[in-house]
């Protein structure tokens, strides 16, 4: 039971993107279209997820015994650097396209703090252990891949509507970000 509460808290009342407001900027520029956004959501699920066993296993059997918890911060964005630079290195074998489509964003995710937070707010959980935090990072990219995706039609459905000049690009999806951030706050106090 656990767990289900982990996963709908992750997803739909604390969505990483739409309710803590992490990773934005992939949000907003890698959501033009729903292909893009797929290939986002499996990089940042993959990401997430190793730098959350990683991160984690270095804090609690480095980090802590060494007395040097204060270089958690530093030491987990080296390690997400590092982990980024590997999957954009297996995108440009595995799928060039995809890596082609993804483009600039794709190195963002080294910069994407909503893995680094999810890495950072895993250790916090209540009787946090390994697969709890897996699992809770996990949760949350399923949550941002639903988020970007959702976003990413959304923005596909505005392109085709006529809206007025002033309202065209960047005006009409803040708006739309803003209606869908909404739309998820109504899950609060599902969990």
């Amino acid at each position: 039971m656990e767990y289900i509460i982990i996963l709908i808290g992750a997803v739909f009342v604390n969505n990483i993107v739409l309710s803590q407001f992490l990773g934005i900027c992939p949000f907003l520029g890698v959501s033009s279209k729903v292909s893009t956004s797929v290939g986002m959501a499996g990089a940042v699920l993959f990401v997430m997820t190793i730098a959350t066993l990683a991160t984690y296993m270095l804090h609690e059997f480095i980090l802590v015994p060494a007395g040097l918890e204060y270089l958690r911060t530093i030491t987990f964005i080296l390690v997400i650097a590092a982990l980024v630079q590997m999957v954009e290195i297996i995108l440009k074998k595995v799928s060039p396209p995809l890596y082609q489509a993804l483009g600039v964003f794709l190195p963002l995710i080294t910069t994407n703090c909503a893995v680094l937070g999810v890495a950072i707010l895993a250790l916090g959980m209540e009787n946090a252990s390994l697969i709890k935090a897996v699992f809770f990072a996990i949760a949350n990219s399923i949550g941002f891949g639903l988020a970007l995706i959702i976003f990413a039609s959304l923005r596909e459905h505005l392109e085709l509507a006529d809206l007025p000049k002033g309202m065209k690009g960047v005006p009409i999806n803040l708006l739309a970000a803003g209606l869908l951030s909404l739309a998820f706050l109504g899950f609060t106090g599902l969990v």
